[in-house]
């Protein structure tokens, strides 16, 4: 076995002689395959402190430490080439400790082809191959409305004809029924220019751009002059088209149009993937917008999440620089960022998150669905961390007391394992130590016998307790915990039902969690199950007490002679039409012939 020291000794020698530069590094392991790719503002200092230390943040960057057989970096001039070169080289090697990132470029982009007399449609896939790119577009509505604006407001062809001059020139084409009907101005037959068709596509890219304005100049200008020399008709098509332009900005603008050249990004995640949305506004308008979605590997910071999807956006062929990049935290990365705190700005920056989480939630969905344990794990983990728990509650029950005006008191316990019911091991409990109506004793009573049971039967305990009930059922059953000796070994929890108040012991302030969280949801219906099932065995007790009560008027019928009769005839009914001989194999012949002679002096 290779002595870890001796492994080491290498990579430190060339650490030794790192600059303090930004650059990119890499790790390999033994077999000379790459471990993890990183950026560092001083290449010395990052890289150093993976061997300088005793602890490390997580289990998964010991063991990649632990693998490092030689180490390689790449020298850069700036920070953000560092962030570009890392991206770069991630996506071609795909290092096993590096995040993955995943993005939607299947939602479709506009394409502008790179060709005499350029073609302006949709695609789902970009390629390389000069044409211009404007996407992707989540909204598939938004595009298609903005594919429809740039074709009323510039007519340009959508056939495949190779359009050279000689083709041209040679009468190759005849316009078709798209020259008929306006949509096309017929370049194929040299009735456009390729100067004025060139025009028309720089307009679309204005367009695309989200530069409006020059192109409601332009349109203002040609406008103007047709109507000084007097061609009216000719001004106002274009007084339609400057109306649709208007319509669709008026319709389009989510902030002020002096927000001009601005790329905002937020991020939204879970314990096992980010989820990072980039908008690009133009004069107030959203022009691109993208979501990408990264696999944790090492528990990486939020910090390092966003300046990698960061780095991978910038690294695509989508972008182009911009004057400001609007982020929701600080970045190690130098350049013109913003953090806002109010006004239109933090209104973007609010508006990607929102669309990160709407993108979270779908992926999440998807995940679920092909994998239910998924949904099971990230549901506990939530509630774990909304109610502040020490353990996952894989176990958790609810208890709640019925009583009518005192009488028949009964509580009833209900069982949820993984937040879902387990109505095998739903419990009740006639209150047998309480008289009149007493909740706080009532509670104490229930969950005094149903855990001594489970600690007499070493059954295990749960890791969450629901009381239905305010601070005073929450105070008995904490000392119902305490007298048992397992009070802080199992978290409990009271609900008060008027405003869903969750209160803890020893806190006099409760915990509000929001209305449509799914803790909320789970805890309450742990809660209406315990309520249904609780009052469900009351109503049984009450009707069996009302009958029961019936033959206890009879004189030397008792509580116990009435509760045989009950059990094996089921019903009043049935006693008085049964014979003296059936009555007696139950109760004997003495208390017979009492039910018997009772009933006969009745009728």
């Amino acid at each position: 076995m290779v002595d870890s020291k001796s492994k080491i000794a290498p990579v430190k020698s060339k650490i030794k002689i790192l600059p303090n530069a930004p650059g990119v590094y890499k790790y390999f392991d033994s077999n000379g395959s790459i471990l993890y790719i990183g950026k560092a503002k001083d290449l010395k200092k990052r890289v150093s402190s993976y061997f300088n230390k005793k602890h490390y943040e997580n289990k998964k960057t010991e063991i990649l430490v632990r693998k490092i057989w030689d180490v390689n970096v790449t020298v850069v001039p700036t920070e953000i080439d560092a962030l570009l070169l890392e991206n770069s080289l991630i996506k071609e090697f795909k290092p096993k400790y590096n995040i993955n990132l995943k993005d939607d470029k299947t939602f479709p982009s506009i394409k502008i082809t790179n060709e005499r007399f350029p073609k302006v449609f949709s695609v789902r896939k970009t390629i390389k191959d000069g044409s211009t790119y404007y996407g992707p577009y989540t909204n598939i509505k938004l595009m298609r409305i903005v594919l429809e604006l740039c074709k009323k407001i510039y007519p340009i062809r959508n056939c495949n004809f190779n359009l050279s001059e000689k083709n041209i020139a040679d009468g190759k084409f005849k316009v078709c029924l798209e020259y008929q009907i306006g949509n096309c101005k017929g370049a194929c037959e040299g009735l456009e220019s390729e100067e004025e068709y060139l025009e028309s596509i720089k307009g679309i890219r204005n367009i695309l751009r989200g530069n409006l304005k020059e192109v409601k100049d332009h349109l203002k200008n040609k406008m103007g002059k047709a109507s000084t020399i007097w061609k009216y008709e000719e001004a106002g098509k274009y007084k339609q088209k400057l109306d649709v332009l208007t319509n669709y900005q008026s319709r389009s603008t989510v902030v002020n149009p002096r927000i001009n050249d601005v790329d905002v990004y937020n991020i939204a995640q879970n314990d096992r993937y980010a989820y990072v949305n980039y908008l690009r506004i133009a004069r107030g308008i959203i022009i691109q917008s993208r979501n990408m979605e990264l696999k944790k590997k090492m528990n990486e910071s939020t910090e390092l999440l966003l300046e990698t999807a960061l780095g991978d956006i910038k690294n695509s062929d989508m972008t182009t620089e911009t004057a400001e990049i609007i982020v929701p935290i600080p970045l190690t990365i130098s350049g013109d960022y913003t953090i806002p705190k109010v006004g239109d700005k933090k209104k973007l920056l609010e508006l990607s998150y929102k669309n990160a989480l709407l993108y979270m939630k779908e992926k999440t969905n998807q995940y679920e669905k092909l994998d239910p344990d998924l949904k099971k794990e990230r549901l506990l983990s939530t509630i774990q961390k909304d109610l502040r728990l020490k353990d996952l509650p894989v176990h958790m029950e609810c208890f709640d007391n019925s009583n009518l005006q005192g009488s028949f008191p009964v509580s009833a316990c209900v069982v949820f394992k993984n937040a879902k019911p387990n109505k095998k091991e739903y419990r009740h409990f006639n209150i047998k130590t309480v008289e009149g109506p007493n909740d706080f004793a009532s509670m104490y009573e229930a969950l005094t016998r149903r855990y001594s049971r489970l600690i007499e039967q070493k059954h295990s305990l749960p890791q969450l307790i629901v009381i239905d009930g305010g601070k005073g059922q929450l105070s008995s059953s904490v000392k119902a915990l305490k007298d048992l000796g397992i009070y802080r070994k199992v978290a409990i929890i009271g609900i008060a039902k008027r405003l869903e108040e969750i209160f803890y012991p020893e806190d006099n302030l409760p915990l509000y969690l929001d209305k449509k969280s799914e803790t909320l949801r789970v805890i309450q219906h742990m809660r209406d199950e315990a309520h249904r099932f609780g009052i469900t065995h009351h109503r049984n007790q009450r009707s069996k007490g009302t009958i029961a009560s019936k033959l206890t008027e009879i004189k030397g019928i008792g509580n116990e002679t009435a509760a045989e009769l009950l059990r094996t005839f089921k019903s009043v009914a049935r006693i008085k039409k049964s014979t003296l001989d059936e009555i007696t194999k139950v109760v004997g012949p003495s208390k017979a012939s009492i039910i018997i002679n009772y009933y006969r002096d009745q009728s």
